[in-house]
């Protein structure tokens, strides 16, 4: 797990952990949209990153070349990814802004980097340097019981998820760090009672709710 950053470098409020946390839940069960405070920042949009497209979001796909889109691996037909250019970049990002803003895929309208400072993880993977340092300055207010809770419960679920991989079915087992932190936000409710000494118990409501989310989704 990463240590936590207390220099000056980090000075972008996040917002109330507890608060920021039931908008991320509901933002990643297609509830509800995901207000992030970018600013001028691109930094997820020239990343090398893969960008998933479901076969629900028909006006998203209706604004994107079909020669930009290839078939998703391991998800049924009809999920696809879009990737990027020689740059690292998103193709539909053109003079610095979103091409296709009002119009994004979910998986941009979700996105957000304070993930990484809520499961207290650093972002290590090549060509993701700009957003680990914008993830790095992000600061939670954590002033209730509620916040206190929560935000060990996330760290808790990054840190088991992280560790005992080779329990979970491969097909959940997250394979970036990315993935990892949104998969911690997912289950964190599992761990906010937390009982190391009860590891298989924990794991059998785990698995359970990790097949029932991919079920719905």
């Amino acid at each position: 797990m990463a240590e936590r950053v207390t220099s000056t470098e980090r000075d972008l409020p996040a917002g109330d952990f507890s608060r920021w946390l039931a908008g991320m839940v509901s933002a990643l069960r297609g509830e509800s949209g995901l207000e992030v405070p970018c600013g001028g920042c691109t930094a997820c949009c020239t990343a090398s990153q893969f960008i998933h497209i479901g076969p629900d979001e028909t006006d998203t796909l209706a604004h994107i070349p079909k020669a930009l889109l290839f078939p998703a691996p391991r998800l049924p037909p009809g999920h696809v990814l879009m990737g990027y250019d020689e740059r690292g970049h998103c193709p539909m990002l053109i003079d610095n802004q979103c091409s296709i803003y009002e119009h994004r895929p979910r998986t941009c309208r979700t996105y957000d980097c304070r993930v990484f400072a809520a499961a207290d993880l650093a972002l290590e993977e090549p060509d993701k340097e700009l957003i680990a340092g914008q993830a790095r300055r992000w600061q939670f207010a954590v002033s209730t019981d509620d916040d206190v809770a929560r935000q060990t419960a996330v760290t808790a679920a990054a840190r088991y998820l992280n560790e005992h991989r080779q329990t979970l079915p491969e097909a959940l087992v997250p394979s970036t760090t990315t993935q990892l932190a949104v998969l911690a936000v997912e289950v964190h409710e599992t761990f906010l009672h937390y009982d190391p000494t009860k590891a298989d118990s924990v794991r059998v409501e785990l698995v359970g709710r990790l097949k029932s989310d991919q079920e719905n989704t």
